[in-house]
């Protein structure tokens, strides 16, 4: 059984930017009312979008006639006259399939349904594989949750670790042996269905953001095999002039050297805070001090994002990954570090919090590209 979340954030309508655009924007914004809001009837769409009943019932029509809005049968409202029939997003008849390429054991796949539920999921492990044999275990994966789609498929997400450059190239993930992988096209050409692929961070932050409690300026922290950051600021995801906003990961931290990481430089935030790594020292922690390993990440953590949220005057720090390792501990020295090195004004409002449900979070957002790309929903 499926556990329904929020509703998405309502996308206020705006006008038209281009003349010919104009059909196209108010087919979308019909359906991200209804997505965010909710069923109700044309004449109800028509008041709170300010639109003539005549041009709300012919987009419903249209979008209806896509598969991408059903009627459900007349409103229970009581109102003078005849009852308003309610139509909806096509919550059920539609799927989108997402992939999370993040997690330091294993390749994850799964069909959602438009409000993010996982329907179905699969695996694979993905030991010690890199280059082309991790590519070759994607596709497989994307061939057999296409197998498990009870529904028309919107489209494909996929959340990849790396920076992920324009055309959904993979310019390098070297946690995945990856440099240049043109990712979306490999998969769109095996699967015939529409491709997006973004870094894992960013998809975890549309899912904060779109199907959570995430504000309009905050920064998600996804910590699994490698470290990524998504940033939302002003509502708006930032990408950045090189499509590498968020790539803390690999960003040395402190001049007291470290371990050797795996890009080849010494002292990446990556050696003291990825997943792998954090398990490693916890396991050769001394008795004395077991819990000194998450201590001291969640301190370089703080030092690599105290300038990124005094910059951008963010409000809310979030942290996706194992429970076990980002908990208690490790959050709490994030906080103290951060308020420790911010102007004590600008942390007054300041949260420092664990995504919820990080364990699928990838796999929603990714699924939340394809509701946008596909549907206009955002």
């Amino acid at each position: 059984m499926t556990t329904a979340l929020p509703r998405a954030r309502r996308v206020s309508p705006r006008s038209a930017v281009l003349p010919a655009h104009g059909r196209r924007h108010n087919l979308s914004l019909v359906l991200q009312m209804l997505y965010s809001v909710g069923a109700m009837s044309r004449a109800d769409l028509a008041r709170r979008l300010g639109m003539s009943k005549v041009t709300v019932s012919d987009l419903v029509s249209e979008l209806m006639d896509s598969g991408h809005a059903v009627e459900l049968g007349p409103s229970e409202v009581v109102r003078p006259g005849k009852p308003g029939t309610l139509v909806d997003v096509n919550r059920t008849g539609l799927q989108a399939i997402g992939v999370d390429l993040a997690e330091h054991e294993v390749l994850r796949a799964a069909v959602l349904d438009l409000d993010g539920n996982i329907l179905v999921r699969a695996e694979r492990p993905i030991g010690d594989d890199s280059g082309q044999a991790v590519v070759d275990k994607v596709l497989d994966l994307v061939h057999e949750v296409i197998g498990a789609a009870t529904a028309p498929l919107l489209g494909i997400g996929v959340g990849t670790p790396g920076i992920v450059g324009p055309g959904g190239v993979v310019d390098t993930a070297p946690n995945l042996g990856w440099t240049d992988v043109p990712l979306r096209d490999i998969v769109a050409n095996a699967t015939g269905l529409p491709v997006f692929v973004v870094n894992d961070a960013d998809a975890a932050v549309h899912a904060d953001y779109t199907l959570g409690d995430g504000g309009d300026d905050l920064v998600l922290v996804k910590i699994g095999r490698g470290v990524g950051g998504g940033l939302i600021v002003g509502g708006q995801r930032v990408r950045g002039a090189h499509f590498a906003s968020g790539e803390i990961g690999h960003v040395t931290v402190g001049t007291d050297g470290g371990a050797t990481c795996r890009c080849g430089k010494v002292g990446c935030l990556e050696t003291w805070v990825s997943a792998p790594n954090l398990e490693k020292a916890l396991a050769a922690a001394s008795g004395d001090a077991p819990l000194e390993p998450l201590r001291e990440a969640g301190e370089r953590l703080g030092i690599a994002l105290a300038p990124v949220v005094a910059a951008l005057d963010l409000s809310e720090v979030v942290l996706s990954g194992p429970e076990h390792l980002l908990g208690g501990v490790l959050r709490d020295a994030l906080d103290e570090t951060l308020r420790a090195r911010l102007l004590a004004r600008t942390t007054t409002d300041l949260t420092v919090r664990l995504a919820h449900r990080p364990d699928d979070i990838v796999l929603r957002g990714a699924a939340v590209l394809v509701l946008w790309d596909q549907l206009g929903v955002a």
